[in-house]
């Protein structure tokens, strides 16, 4: 798989573009670029895997990696009812504040991806508009945000405990809205199945990226416009 590559159209305003150069130009005119958080801008999927087990085993219940990076991308409470359907209400809310305590404690170990945040500076000094949706609660979110000092890069940032859980693109129209942007003017970019449902459903073009939690095969699967190996190939598509 080259490091960026386009695929068939996902509606009548996305552009198929078969070189990475010519990915680049369509790119250009896109004046909002929208972040998926975890696996996508910062390194922290380890960390999330570790914590739900954690969580879990905490209340006797117990998980496979590969069942938790599933969950990845969707809200906390939505993700725990599909880990653990046959825990009851009390359970599912223990686990989560059992799941936000060790999070929290251990979240000095997330740092932004190697290249990123040379690239959202880059962005932001080219005069792009940039926005965050994320499956993160609107407290977890501040705080990454505070820890890395990046609050200044964002001009609006969603979060699903205030809007609606991906695949859902509630989030989306939302930032969009806050930004007074159409759909035709903006970019997805993640990292999970769930982000590029997302973008599908309201015809956004979407990048796919293939270093968070789901593999190269199961975004490809979800027809993202553009799809790219590596932080650095994502700066690149998005900056050069």
């Amino acid at each position: 798989m080259s490091e960026a590559h386009a695929t068939r159209p996902l509606s009548a305003t996305s552009v198929s573009m078969t070189t990475p150069q010519s990915a680049t130009n369509c790119l250009a005119s896109k004046k909002l670029i929208i972040f998926d958080w975890d696996g996508t801008l910062m390194d922290s999927i380890g960390l999330i895997v570790e914590a739900m087990h954690s969580a879990g085993e905490a209340h006797d219940f117990s998980a496979t990696d590969k069942q938790v990076k599933d969950i990845i991308g969707l809200s906390l409470d939505v993700g725990i009812d599909i880990l653990y359907p046959n825990a009851t209400v009390k359970q599912r809310l223990a686990i989560q504040r059992s799941y936000s305590d060790y999070y929290i404690a251990n979240s000095y170990r997330t740092p932004f991806f190697p290249d990123i945040e040379s690239m959202l500076q880059k962005l932001h000094q080219q005069g792009k508009l940039l926005a965050v949706a994320t499956g993160k609660k609107r407290r977890g979110l501040e705080r990454v945000l505070t820890a890395s000092n990046s609050h200044d890069y964002f001009v609006s940032t969603r979060c699903a405990d205030e809007s609606a859980s991906k695949p859902d693109p509630k989030m989306l129209l939302e930032v969009l809205i806050a930004v007074d942007k159409q759909v035709a003017e903006a970019v997805y970019i993640g990292d999970s199945i769930y982000d590029i449902q997302m973008a599908n459903k309201i015809g956004m073009t979407s990048i796919a990226v293939d270093y968070g939690t789901a593999s190269s095969a199961e975004l490809a699967a979800q027809w993202p416009t553009y799809q790219v190996a590596t932080p650095q190939a994502l700066a690149n598509l998005l900056t050069v």
